[in-house]
């Protein structure tokens, strides 16, 4: 990176802007994942009519009485927690966090990806409608039906599957390990608070770890069988582990965990060390 470039990157993460940006992020996943969540047990009780997915929680906060502004903070929010992202990635070190190792680099990237574009789709909500973020389902095949036609594109998909699996394991690690309290700032929590937080900061993080899972095992089930019609997004997963004897429970279970993430997320607000 270009050393002008880089620092006036660190200038700019030093700046209560980029911090109020990057905390805006956390809420908005928090809303995100926690609406998902909701979702979720619609689905599992059956009466489900948008997709727990995160287009279905997009949708959701479009059909509220004051949906544009809250898409518009949504937006806001999630090009915030894009950009804080990109921002450990790239320059690899912020001033509470400290350096970052080359993987948390990596996953920071990956991340900062997926909410830009995340953030994308809100302002596409915004500007055409609800109807913009519908066929989640359709999305992923069409992206794996594509890649199917490059040269070694059933690898790519498969490896795009064990990628998912990747990062399930690490999330389960984290969660299982406490890791995850590292990144905040645990010493400014009250003994009640810490204790609260780092349970449902746990069952959280090992429920998306799981939701993560199930899309990686079908999206590696869709290259071994070479069939589109195994990928799934979030939502379609989760509607196929309803199909199963064990599913309502298990997705029941997750649900509650991805609710559970949201609300650490927006905890994590205040006490991240950004």
């Amino acid at each position: 990176m270009n050393t002008t470039v880089a620092h006036e990157a660190r200038g700019f993460v030093r700046t209560p802007l980029f911090e109020g940006l990057a905390r805006a992020g956390y809420v908005a996943r928090g809303l995100i994942y926690a609406i998902i969540g909701i979702l979720a047990i619609q689905l599992a009780e059956g009466v489900s009519t948008k997709p727990a997915s995160q287009q279905g929680a997009l949708q959701t906060l479009a059909s509220q009485r004051f949906g544009h502004a809250l898409l518009v903070l949504m937006a806001i929010g999630l090009g915030g927690y894009a950009l804080w992202r990109f921002a450990q990635a790239l320059i690899g070190t912020t001033p509470e966090a400290g350096k970052h190792s080359t993987m948390e680099r990596i996953g920071a990237l990956g991340s900062g990806i997926a909410y830009g574009i995340f953030c994308a789709l809100a302002i596409t909500v915004l500007r055409h409608g609800s109807a913009a973020a519908s066929g989640s389902n359709q999305k992923p095949r069409d992206l794996t039906a594509t890649a199917f036609g490059w040269p070694g594109g059933r690898l790519i998909v498969g490896l795009v599957g064990l990628m998912f699996l990747v990062v399930a394991c690490y999330q389960a690690y984290l969660g299982l390990s406490r890791r995850f309290l590292d990144d905040s700032k645990t010493f400014e929590m009250s003994r009640g608070v810490r204790t609260a937080f780092t349970w449902v900061g746990t069952f959280g993080i090992c429920a998306r770890a799981v939701a993560f899972a199930l899309i990686g095992i079908f999206i590696v089930q869709a290259a071994r069988t070479y069939n589109v019609r195994e990928t799934v997004g979030l939502d379609g997963a989760l509607v196929r582990v309803t199909r199963q004897s064990y599913g309502p429970w298990l997705l029941g279970i997750v649900a509650v965990g991805l609710i559970a993430f949201g609300i650490y997320s927006i905890a994590d607000a205040k006490f991240r060390k950004i």
